[in-house]
């Protein structure tokens, strides 16, 4: 009806999902500190810490530097870049052997990279790693 006063119910609901809204963007952002990255994958050395950091077996998320290592075996590293390759936003967990964006909800996968879940359809980047005196380092020799 024209001139009915907006109900105050309608009127909170629209201004949580304006901040939710928000919520998300900020999460997938070029300025936040863990928005996506023009380039995913480090163009230099990361020290990642220690080795055994990563359970045999398992995987670790470091979000940080936007990577994910896995450890399929004792000494034996495998590393993929924690960019979702849908709109470029950090993955915020892993479960298992799978990797969370927090953006659209895609999973990936994180012993080989592969897209399970959409809306991502591309693999993660692999990024070489290799342990050094008990140290992961990931990205190209220095």
């Amino acid at each position: 009806m024209p001139g009915r006063p907006t109900a105050r119910r309608t009127v909170l609901k629209g201004a949580a999902l304006a901040g939710a809204a928000g919520l998300g963007a900020a999460a997938c952002s070029t300025d936040s500190k863990l928005g996506h990255a023009e380039v995913p994958t480090p163009t230099a050395p990361v020290d990642l810490g220690a080795a055994d950091a990563v359970p045999v077996g398992g995987a670790k998320l470091y979000r940080e530097q936007r990577l994910v290592v896995h450890c399929p075996a004792v000494g034996q590293y495998k590393a993929f870049s924690a960019q979702c390759t849908h709109a470029g936003c950090v993955l915020d967990k892993v479960e298992g052997t799978e990797g969370n964006c927090p953006c659209h909800g895609s999973r990936f996968d994180v012993t080989t990279g592969k897209a399970l879940k959409g809306p991502a359809t591309v693999p993660l980047p692999e990024v070489p790693v290799r342990a050094e005196n008990g140290t992961l380092v990931a990205g190209p020799e220095a």
